[in-house]
């Protein structure tokens, strides 16, 4: 009877066991039928002929819980999209440069709050733009305040960016501070001589900044910022595949680029335009974009992100850090914030857009609250869900640059479509 008794808890211990694993299961928000729901999704955008290829890798609570890809990464050579496919993630360089210029903040080598000139003399009494008189001469007065790092690394430094300013866009293309043939410092000086477009803090307007932060690592480092990214955040987090330069025998697991001209309609760049910056050295090393990757590089970067600044061992931020760069920056005094709010009800961090409210209708960007992203040019997109611990990387390389399509419906298809909520009433 006892051996009876002891075989009988033995089957109940076992059921009860597989039970909690199945729990488990079920409280991933990335289940079975999301899995089919993004497969639908990615493959109907290859096969409508919007994109020729297209990869997604998402983790949930440290755990792999989707992957796939479609398409081609070459579709005049047949290549398909790949794990391993090489893209270019452009402005998503941007959060590892941010990640870079923190590890400097910890070690308390500045403030954000501190004036840019204090470590860069090139930014000392800013002017700003205010117009232009009826010769069409520039009209500039002083900067209210300087331009301090909190502001490089949320967009409200004032540094022109678009083609269309009266006068000062005219300098901005004549300093050519974005020239691939300069170094960080030659392109820090040709900016401080550009008058800022608005004064420092009172408008969100992407620039240079970011490019900025990068010149700022090498100053206070003292080593080129190359090096210091590369020895702080890549080599710590093992990403050997986030580069610059690619070398030749990589370079055949490049993505081609592709510009979509109309629906289901797409161009092939050829290879040595598009990939100009990452298959020849330039004496330029951006912290605004130019980097490489691959979906698991990437995704390291991210989990490390998740896991509040750890990943596998190695810790690159401190917990607090993390906190301080996903947490909004931008005070409501700035209303003026161009376009960023078509990414949803988002405030800024440091170099993250952080959502702060849930979307307040089926077309706005899905999300959730306390989440962090940031996506580049070519249509790549990141972002960090602390709530529910997922990470999730999608590459293409398609221009012009499309959030409203596949941003959106890529978005809509891990978290399902917005419901507004039903009245009680």
């Amino acid at each position: 009877m006892k051996k009876l008794f002891l075989a009988a808890y033995a089957v109940i211990i076992f059921l009860g066991s597989c039970d909690t694993k199945q729990d488990t299961t079920k409280d991933l928000l990335v289940t079975s039928q999301v899995k089919a729901r993004i497969d639908s999704t990615l493959s109907s955008f290859v096969e409508s002929g919007n994109l020729a290829g297209v990869s997604a890798l998402i983790y949930e609570k440290n755990q792999e819980v989707y992957y796939n890809a479609y398409g081609y990464a070459d579709r005049e050579n047949q290549i398909k999209m790949d794990r391993n496919t090489i893209v270019q993630i452009y402005s998503m360089t941007k959060p590892i440069t941010g990640t870079a210029l923190m590890t400097l903040y910890e070690e308390g080598k500045f403030q954000l709050d501190d004036p840019l000139s204090k470590y860069a003399p090139e930014f000392v009494d800013m002017k700003v733009y205010d117009g232009v008189d009826e010769n069409g001469e520039l009209k500039l007065v002083a900067a209210e305040r300087p331009v301090t790092i909190r502001d490089i690394t949320r967009h409200t430094a004032g540094f022109p960016n678009r083609a269309d300013i009266p006068g000062l866009s005219a300098i901005l293309e004549e300093k050519d501070p974005r020239s691939f043939e300069i170094d960080l410092n030659e392109m820090a000086r040709r900016i401080g001589e550009i008058p800022l477009w608005f004064q420092p803090g009172t408008q969100w307007e992407y620039g240079q900044s970011v490019d900025v932060q990068a010149f700022l690592v090498e100053r206070i480092a003292g080593i080129p910022y190359k090096e210091y990214v590369q020895t702080h955040v890549l080599d710590p987090l093992g990403m050997d595949q986030t580069r610059y330069f690619v070398p030749e025998e990589d370079r055949a697991r490049m993505s081609s680029s592709y510009r979509r001209t109309g629906e289901g309609q797409l161009d092939q760049m050829p290879d040595e335009e598009a990939h100009d910056f990452n298959i020849n050295e330039y004496p330029l090393t951006p912290g605004g974009f130019g980097l490489t990757s691959t979906l698991d590089d990437y995704m390291t970067f991210a989990r490390m992100l998740v896991n509040k600044g750890e990943f596998d061992g190695v810790r690159v931020l401190k917990p607090e850090t993390v906190e301080l760069m996903s947490t909004n920056h931008l005070p409501d005094s700035v209303t003026e914030r161009s376009w960023l709010p078509t990414k949803g009800n988002v405030g800024f961090g440091i170099d993250f857009a952080v959502r702060v409210a849930p979307p307040k209708s089926a077309e706005e960007m899905n999300g959730i609250v306390g989440e962090f992203f940031w996506d580049g040019a070519a249509s790549t997109l990141f972002w960090v869900d602390p709530v529910n611990e997922i990470t999730a990387v999608l590459f293409v390389q398609l221009f012009p640059y499309d959030q409203i399509k596949l941003h959106k419906k890529f978005k809509d298809a891990v978290y399902g479509k917005y419901q507004p909520a039903v009245s009680t009433n």
